[in-house]
């Protein structure tokens, strides 16, 4: 009798365990990410290619950013430095100037120096490899 008890209080215990390991709070949000080119939706959507995103898209009309993620892994505040991070500015951080000037010339956001690829995909990985 005992050893049943223990038996089914082992799969009760295991049950809830696996229910509340899966249960991570998700959340969704909105907000500016500046850019201009197919180039940048790809750095952006690639610095956000991390635990904790579920989903991440950028779109070059609105310049905005949709991130699909989980509260326990990632906070909003890392999301918005992983983009600044990889040299675009949001409406939270701004990229630091190293890294942004880094950014392949038609990458160029600010000041409207930028934008020479009329925003088509396009793919410069040889011209703006960071020097090593």
């Amino acid at each position: 009798m005992y050893l049943r008890f223990m038996k089914h209080f082992l799969i009760l215990m295991s049950l809830a365990l696996s229910t509340t390991s899966f249960a991570q709070k998700k959340a969704e949000i909105e907000f500016q990410v500046n850019g201009v080119c197919g180039m940048c939706e790809t750095r952006i959507e690639k610095a956000l290619d991390v635990p904790g995103v579920i989903m991440a898209s950028w779109d070059r009309e609105t310049q905005k950013a949709k991130v699909a993620y989980k509260t326990k892994a990632i906070s909003e505040q890392q999301i918005h430095q992983l983009i600044a991070d990889a040299g675009h500015d949001t409406d939270r951080i701004k990229a630091t100037d190293e890294v942004y000037n880094n950014l392949h010339g038609c990458c160029k956001y600010r000041n409207g120096e930028g934008g020479s690829c009329s925003g088509e995909e396009h793919d410069h990985d040889d011209d703006h490899r960071r020097p090593e």
